[in-house]
């Protein structure tokens, strides 16, 4: 029963852990696409962003 309960933990984790990678990997996408843009639309010296 015990080696059940710890084989079911495991997979919650690895799914768990493979959930918060995939939503991770989306993040970093909409932060490289948002630099790109204000890199590309920055005007003169300034950027349209204050990072």
């Amino acid at each position: 029963m015990a080696a059940l309960l710890l084989v079911l933990l495991v997979i919650l984790l690895l799914f768990g852990g493979g959930f918060a990678l995939h939503v991770l990997w989306y993040v970093a996408i909409a932060v490289l696409v948002l630099w790109l843009l204000g890199f590309a639309m920055r005007s003169g010296n300034g950027r349209w962003y204050r990072w």
